[in-house]
């Protein structure tokens, strides 16, 4: 799938400082994060990291115990201003919400009527192309379905803001494909900003702009994601013999991990740096490889896990 250009500067959602306590335990501990208008971002973390929580104090759901969420602009603790951005919003749980005895048309013409700037023209589009049976109940729905059918909606409502919690779960492949074929033609070609909290890195690797990588309520990491893969490097070094137990001193090491001859050392600033002070100790062979994101993952989050935050 193709990339697309995006030098887009405003954000459409901006959370500071943001916490949540549910009976001492600390949902949120200080989180930052910033969404830019007209992306896809992608919401990374592991189970219980917090991202859920982030989107229900996004749209109103969970009063946060301090720190300031604002979307479009306005502010998520205000009703008025709540309910505007919910109307600005749309959002896909990761329950799939969805009238179970209604059929899959009378759902869509229900929701027609629910949104002002709703576009029945992609709705009969998507209709077609996701092979939704139109006269079925959401009750007779498969799983995958009723993901279709979710998507859908949230596509067609008209808003500025689409917010997809574990969107591609349960899907095969090819749905999957499909569902995220139509998302970044939405975004490319109205402007739609995309926000999609999940597990799937591959999902996000495909289509994200920017990435939010969150662990026990706070960002570890917020920036484009071409900008990650530019900056994120792996040396792997060999020696001729065992390899030694370096402390790097440049800048930006991530990670150093040690398994005979060979040191693998991830880091996100200065790799020739890292690769001159191997040479320096007498390594055999140096080489500088690029990462995928699952790896930047991977390597953060246990490295917050080793500086006792984990």
């Amino acid at each position: 799938m193709a990339r697309r250009e995006s030098n887009v500067v405003e954000a459409i959602v901006e959370i500071a400082d943001l916490r949540k306590t549910y009976g001492g335990v600390e949902a949120l501990a200080g989180l930052n994060l910033r969404v830019p208008r007209g992306a896809i971002c992608g919401l990374l973390g592991r189970n219980g990291a917090g991202k859920t929580t982030a989107l229900k104090a996004l749209l109103g759901m969970v009063r946060p115990t301090s720190g300031t969420v604002k979307a479009h602009g306005l502010a998520a603790d205000v009703p008025e201003q709540s309910l505007e951005i919910r109307r600005r919003t749309s959002f896909v749980s990761e329950d799939r919400d969805l009238y179970s005895s209604m059929s899959v048309a009378g759902i869509v013409g229900f929701a027609a009527g629910l949104y002002p700037r709703w576009r029945a023209d992609l709705a009969a589009e998507y209709l077609r192309k996701l092979e939704l049976p139109v006269e079925r109940s959401v009750k007779h729905l498969s799983r995958g379905m009723r993901t279709k059918l979710a998507w859908l909606l949230a596509l067609c409502a008209g808003a500025e803001l689409v917010i997809l919690d574990e969107p591609t779960a349960g899907l095969d492949p090819v749905a999957t494909e499909e569902l995220l074929q139509l998302l970044v033609a939405r975004v490319a070609r109205d402007g739609v900003t995309a926000l999609l909290s999940t597990h799937q890195l591959a999902d996000i690797e495909q289509v994200a702009d920017h990435v939010a990588i969150i662990d026990h309520g706070r960002a570890l990491l917020d920036a484009p994601l071409d900008d990650l893969r530019a900056s994120h490097r792996r040396v792997q070094v060999v020696f001729a013999g065992e390899a030694p137990e370096i402390a790097f001193a440049t800048r930006g090491v991530v990670s150093v991990r040690r398994a005979g001859r060979v040191l693998t050392v991830l880091v996100r600033a200065d790799a020739d740096g890292v690769a001159a002070e191997a040479r320096a100790r007498g390594a055999a062979s140096v080489d500088v490889l690029p990462v995928t994101l699952k790896e930047i993952f991977i390597e953060t989050v246990a490295e917050e896990k080793s500086n006792g935050l984990g």
